[in-house]
């Protein structure tokens, strides 16, 4: 599927012309077949943010728990490409679904933690982080300029949000863009998941857009102990770090950089 797609547009100083836009279109994830929730996203990854949504939003326990998780064909030509089902192991009842997320049936790209009833089952399920590793100024003020350069279709649309996964030099793991901030971080968290590389707890996560209560949830799932945002944190993501044990960084621009959570990972 096509990320971004031509479009007509007109400008006041050279009339009409074409532009390429993000695409956004639904995913719908289920698990062992039943329908959990319809998320907009833009196309591609689909397979890490299924694995990515089931494990975060707690109906996998474990990353042991994921089975195969395949696009459905069997369905009408006009949604296929847009539904994916997640194999899982000692699943909760699928009529359980909206209790285990929290969430509506359909979420939204900028939805977030729809449904702030995730939080104490996060906290029965995730121990706050160990502490270290200390990370040298230098190389987390870099993160956005490196996350910068792996933003293909945000070069042709200006309409993405990315997240990056880096490791402890500072050298990019993965990239994934969408339309959804914590789209892209679902599609980091699968893609490790799906590599076997959970829990993430030698890595650093540098998001693109500001560090919402919901980016921080997800890293904690997965084990990541720092978070490095271009823009503000909101005081739900502040608090939610401090209860993590989460490094957590605003305003990351220019060599600069405000410390919210976890000081003593940032060398001096």
């Amino acid at each position: 599927m096509d990320r971004s797609i031509a479009v007509p547009a007109w400008r006041p100083d050279r009339g009409p012309y074409e532009d390429r836009v993000a695409v956004e279109e639904p995913l719908e994830i289920r698990v062992n077949g039943a329908p959990i929730a319809v998320t907009l996203r833009t196309p591609g990854d689909d397979e890490e943010l299924a694995a990515g949504f089931v494990l975060t939003e707690g109906i996998a326990r474990l990353p042991a728990d994921l089975g195969a998780v395949e696009a459905i064909v069997d369905i009408p030509p006009d949604a296929r490409g847009n539904v994916m089902n997640v194999t899982v192991r000692s699943a909760e009842p699928a009529g359980e679904a909206s209790r285990l997320t929290g969430r509506p049936a359909f979420v939204t790209a900028a939805c977030g933690v729809c449904g702030r009833g995730t939080l104490e089952a996060v906290r029965r399920r995730a121990q706050p982080l160990p502490d270290g590793p200390v990370v040298p100024r230098a190389v987390l003020a870099s993160l956005p300029a490196r996350l910068r350069s792996a933003q293909p279709t945000f070069d042709e649309t200006g309409g993405l949000h990315a997240a990056g996964l880096f490791d402890l030099q500072g050298n990019l793991l993965a990239a994934r863009e969408d339309v959804g901030r914590h789209n892209a971080v679902d599609k980091l968290v699968g893609w490790a998941a799906l590599s076997h590389r959970l829990p993430l707890n030698d890595t650093l996560l540098c998001v693109s857009g500001r560090a919402g209560f919901e980016i921080v949830l997800k890293s904690w799932i997965a084990g990541i102990p720092a978070i490095a945002s271009v823009s503000a944190p909101s005081h739900l993501a502040v608090a939610m770090a401090e209860e993590a044990n989460m490094t957590l960084l605003g305003f990351v621009r220019d060599g600069s950089f405000a410390v919210y959570t976890g000081r003593e990972r940032v060398a001096e």
